[in-house]
């Protein structure tokens, strides 16, 4: 693919950064491991029983986790390309 102004492979290099910087944030997100705690990690509220039982390894309330899910929704994404189009804004 021609690139213009860029060099050879660099379109690619740019796809492939972005294919791992966004597996490493999936990876970041996995199901937690080890005991569960009785307690919430952020707001040391008491973490039902059954919702211990059903995520072996939670370490937040419903409430904490909820937020945290809120907050990395808000994400956008990373123009790598740098167009003059963005530029422009």
């Amino acid at each position: 693919m021609a690139g213009g102004w860029t060099r050879d492979g660099a379109v690619s290099e740019q796809i492939e950064a972005s294919i791992s910087d966004e597996l490493a944030r999936l990876r970041s997100r996995r199901a937690p491991v080890g005991e569960s705690l009785t307690h919430c990690a952020d707001c040391e509220e008491p973490i039902p029983e059954p919702r211990r039982k059903a995520i072996p390894g939670v370490k937040l309330c419903i409430e904490c986790q909820q937020e945290r899910d809120g907050a990395q929704q808000a994400r956008g994404g990373i123009n790598r390309r740098g167009s003059k189009d963005s530029q422009l804004e």
